[in-house]
């Protein structure tokens, strides 16, 4: 991995002052809207004005009325389930310094030497099997719990600056080999009912086997680039911008990647949202990425 091509770009956004913070959209898609035909009533016959002697010869007996027929009964279950809304987003501390366009990375530096980055995203997802656990914008959002407006290359960036170390993505041959890479603590701060709570991102991911919660923290594998062999001269392409940002399932493109092997194939994904934690789809999130490095004496 080019390191002076991750860092330049970044080291240059970090003197930028802090901006007012933003959330992504929260606005949610109106429920479909459902219209049922009503029959147009029985128009009434015109009143005799006949003799009675005429009417008595003339006058037949009026049609019975139409029958309205009642719209079908739909099970529950066929319902539309109704989501609650969104949640407002967390507030961003003056420390959190945006160091991208979109003001969705912010780095973080202590007193005491931590450095940590964070991403500010959406819920996209609460139920169902999952690969990922947060993902590029327009990526893998029916796959992935978070999703984020971000450039991966950029979060790659800020782990280097963090004091991570990225090692390498899942292998596959000539046998199964894990992910490698600094070890990286993810925690998830949102509302819930206006109160805004912090808590490891694992709680929103559960083992479908077992129903306990995911049991292992994310390793920095760093994806890997891709160079155009008909135009050596463009930039590499970043491979966990195709949506592996944080992986749940080993994929050769994750930028980070449970240390452990996980299969990305769909009748043997092990891990689901854990639907009951996770907040209102489209409510923003900020995830936090911690490197675990020995602090310098």
């Amino acid at each position: 991995m080019n390191r002076i091509l991750a860092l330049v770009p970044l080291i240059a956004l970090l003197g930028c002052d802090a901006a007012s913070n933003t959330t992504p959209p929260t606005n949610k898609p109106s429920p479909r809207a459902e219209s049922t035909a009503r029959p147009n009533a029985t128009t009434p016959l015109p009143a005799n004005t006949s003799s009675p002697a005429e009417s008595a010869r003339t006058e037949t007996p009026a049609d019975p009325p139409a029958k309205t027929e009642e719209p079908p009964v739909r099970p529950v279950e066929l319902e539309e389930r109704k989501e609650d809304p969104p949640e407002e987003a967390p507030p961003i501390p003056d420390e959190y310094k945006p160091i991208n366009k979109a003001k969705t990375i912010f780095f973080e530096k202590k007193d005491d030497g931590t450095r940590r980055v964070h991403l500010l995203g959406e819920i996209c997802l609460r139920e169902g099997p999952l690969e990922v656990f947060l993902c590029k914008n327009f990526t893998k959002e029916h796959e992935s719990i978070v999703r984020c407006d971000v450039d991966a290359r950029e979060i790659h960036a800020a782990l280097l600056l963090a004091g991570a170390q990225a090692g390498s993505p899942a292998k596959f041959v000539p046998k199964f080999q894990p992910p490698t890479g600094t070890k990286i603590k993810v925690t998830v701060t949102y509302r819930e009912k206006g109160k805004v709570k912090t808590a490891p991102a694992s709680e929103w991911v559960k083992d479908k086997g077992s129903g306990k919660d995911l049991a292992y923290d994310w390793v920095f594998a760093g994806s890997r680039l891709f160079r155009d062999p008909e135009n050596p001269g463009a930039t590499p392409f970043y491979m966990a911008n195709n949506g592996e940002v944080i992986s749940l399932s080993n994929f050769p493109d994750s930028m980070m990647d449970l240390p452990v092997k996980s299969s990305k194939d769909a009748a043997d994904l092990l891990f689901e949202a854990n639907t009951s934690r996770i907040p209102p789809l489209r409510s923003p999130v900020l995830v936090t990425l911690e490197p675990v490095v020995e602090k310098k004496k």
